[in-house]
Formats: structure tokens, C-alpha cells, sequence
């Protein structure tokens, strides 16, 4: 893989990756960077690192760069983040949790659409539960709840990205769902 196919996957996936970075990105780290510049980054690693393109080709490009904008995401927030420089943190005055990760807030956002006796739970309770479950899920069951419910795609999209028909995406969404669910309830205890 060379960089110009590298440049064609990043106008192909621009949009959603923005919008990636723009769901994950610390809103501390806002005040510094913005979504577009997380994706110029991302760019500049990908090209830097054309032989991560050229392993595991069963790998949808899309994956790869989506966890080539986590990557570049962490590596801002040490940079501008944890830096013995001038403290980003009071740049802003944020309300709530400034520590939590927009990755954690997914999660817990996500944790609190779980019903029924869960939602009892404290959402620190729920919060490690999904996580606990999410480690005994697939890898493929990962990605595809990722894709669907953070990165905001439709079976059609999740297909195109996966290399799969429509048709078996929506299966292995609603198989992956499934399998969460049970999982859940046969950790926590109660029935969904």
C-alpha cells in the first residue's frame, strides 16, 4: 500500500471519522485541537506507518484507521493533556467528570440504556459490568456494536466497512446485542 491509497481510504471515510473524532475527543482537549486536525494527525501516522496498512489485509481499512485515530486521540491528550506545560485543565471550567475519557462516557453512556433490575445498578456498578462482559465478547462482536452505536452506521454502512453483505451485518448485530445481554445477566444476576 502506498500513501495515495492511504489518501483515498481518508477522503472515502472523512466524514466519519470527524465524526469520530469529534464523539471521542476530551472536551478538554478541545480548546486546543479540533476534530479535523485529530483526523490530519491520524493522517500523517497512517502515512508513517504504511506497513500496519499492508498487514492483515482481512482487515477492513476502515478498522485500522479508526484505531489509528484512537491511537493519535491518546497520544494528544498525553501531549496536551499530561505535559508538565500550561495546565489545559484550567483552561476551561467543565462540569462533571473531566478525567473520564470520551471513550468511558460512551460506555457508561451506552451502559445506562440497559434496563430492568440493571438500572438499579450505580452506573459505576454498570459501567464495570459492561466492561467485564465486553471482555468475553469477540472481537467481531466488539466491532461491530462499536460501529453501530459510536460511530453512528447503519447495517449498510457496517457492511461496506466489514467487507460482508447488508444482510449478515444486521445478523451479527443483533447476535452480538443478544450475546451482551446475556452475558449481563448472567454476571449481574438478573434477567434483561
Amino acid at each position: 500500500m502506498d500513501n495515495r491509497l492511504i489518501e483515498q481510504s481518508f477522503v472515502e471515510f472523512h466524514t466519519q471519522l470527524v465524526r469520530l473524532a469529534t464523539q471521542h475527543l476530551n472536551p478538554v482537549l478541545a480548546q486546543r485541537v479540533t476534530p479535523d486536525d485529530v483526523v490530519q494527525e491520524t493522517f500523517l501516522a497512517a502515512c508513517k506507518r504504511l506497513n500496519y496498512f499492508e498487514a492483515n489485509p482481512e482487515v477492513p481499512v476502515y478498522c485500522k484507521l479508526r484505531k489509528l485515530l484512537f491511537q493519535t486521540l491518546s497520544d494528544l491528550e498525553r501531549k496536551h493533556l499530561q505535559a508538565q506545560k500550561r495546565d489545559a485543565y484550567k483552561e476551561l471550567c467543565v462540569g462533571g467528570d473531566t478525567t473520564a475519557t470520551a471513550a468511558q462516557v460512551n460506555w457508561n453512556m451506552f451502559a445506562d440504556t440497559l434496563t430492568s433490575p440493571l438500572s438499579k445498578l450505580t452506573r459505576q456498578e454498570r459501567y464495570g459490568l459492561l466492561q467485564t462482559v465486553l471482555e468475553h465478547l469477540s472481537e467481531n462482536d466488539r466491532q461491530i456494536l462499536e460501529l453501530r452505536h459510536f460511530d453512528g452506521m447503519s447495517n449498510a454502512d457496517c457492511a461496506a466497512v466489514l467487507k460482508i453483505t447488508p444482510k449478515t451485518a444486521s445478523i451479527r448485530y443483533v447476535r452480538a446485542l443478544e450475546r451482551l445481554r446475556t452475558k449481563a445477566a448472567e454476571l449481574s444476576g438478573f434477567g434483561l
